[in-house]
């Protein structure tokens, strides 16, 4: 469909991301303005405001980590790795409505476990693809780290 070597190739990967996001997004939204603010939090928790520019930024970051794989690999060589992807970022959007739309604190942090479970084991799969598409998710690793510590500590409190 697309030239591996295009940068136009990147698109439908940047749309899979940020669709992903924005069923995330969708709970999110409806909760974050009567629930959520309901819920004692830890003093560290960042303001609302912070979330969206971050995952902006992380989106964009694992759309070009999977592009890169996509366009060293292509899909016969990286379908393995790819998958991965695709299931930790289906698991990424579970997490949002498991969250915030069940308002199922326990079962969001057993749910952010696997996330994390999946994004170190799609980061080794691409590294051994991509050296540059496994650094690109660093700072999604460390982000999914910092919330599954916030959302484990939410659950704690409340």
């Amino acid at each position: 469909m697309f030239d591996r070597n295009s940068w136009l190739s990147v698109v439908p990967f940047v749309a899979v991301c940020f669709a992903a996001g924005g069923i995330g997004a969708v709970a999110t939204n409806r909760s974050v303005g009567t629930w959520y603010p309901q819920l004692k939090k830890p003093e560290w928790n960042p303001p609302n405001w912070v979330f969206a520019p971050v995952w902006t930024f992380l989106y964009i970051m694992m759309s070009l980590s999977a592009w890169l794989i996509w366009r060293q690999a292509g899909w016969e060589t990286g379908k393995a790795a790819l998958i991965l992807f695709f299931i930790q970022l289906a698991a990424n959007s579970a997490w949002s409505l498991i969250f915030f739309g069940m308002h199922a604190i326990g079962a969001a942090f057993a749910e952010i476990c696997f996330l994390l479970m999946m994004l170190f084991a799609t980061t080794i799969a691409f590294y051994s693809i991509s050296f540059l598409a496994a650094w690109l998710l660093i700072p999604y690793i460390v982000w999914v780290t910092f919330a599954s510590y916030l959302n484990f500590r939410i659950w704690q409190m409340n």
